[in-house]
């Protein structure tokens, strides 16, 4: 009789398959991040706007940034689902926001701003601003391109913490 030894990669494998298992049978609201590319087509920010409303509805709390595309459809969506399930996490200021994701956010009940961060650049920032949303997260679901190397990296490093991530490609 032959048996068969696992793995490390294997027993990886298992472990994720059984948290995504748990994760789907489990009861009750679950922090979910929604993140994503700020360069999204109308159409698709649509569904994005949607599918939060449906997650907020449900009863789970919405944590993102506050870019324009993905993060502003996010947003919207919560918003006119339940405001106080919505947490924005900036990764500057609000001043150094544009103008036109400022009007948007001043709406946020629950706006964390990273003025700490207001000297680095935005692609540092917006790391460690992920970083920070994916530590307060159950799962992530992320949308993104092929070459969005900060959100792929955002990706591995939710995966890395054991978390559930849901990646769309947008090419």
């Amino acid at each position: 009789m032959s048996q068969s030894i696992e793995t490390p990669l294997e027993t990886s494998k298992v472990d994720v398959f059984l948290q995504e298992l748990a994760a789907i049978q489990q009861a009750g609201s679950k922090r979910i991040a929604i993140l994503g590319s700020r360069h999204v087509p109308i159409t698709h920010q649509q569904l994005i706007e949607l599918m939060t409303y449906a997650l907020v509805m449900a009863g789970n709390q919405i944590l993102t940034s506050g870019a324009t595309g993905t993060n502003s459809a996010a947003i919207r969506g919560a918003l006119k689902a339940d405001p106080n399930l919505l947490t924005v996490i900036l990764p500057q200021s609000l001043s150094r926001q544009p103008r036109e994701s400022r009007d948007q956010l001043e709406q946020v009940m629950h706006l964390v701003e990273n003025s700490t961060n207001d000297q680095l650049s935005l692609a540092e920032a917006s790391a460690l601003c992920n970083q920070e949303i994916v530590s307060r997260c159950q799962q992530l679901i992320c949308f993104a391109f092929h070459d969005s190397t900060t959100l792929l990296r955002t990706c591995q490093d939710a995966e890395d913490q054991r978390k559930i991530v849901t990646l769309f490609y947008f090419d």
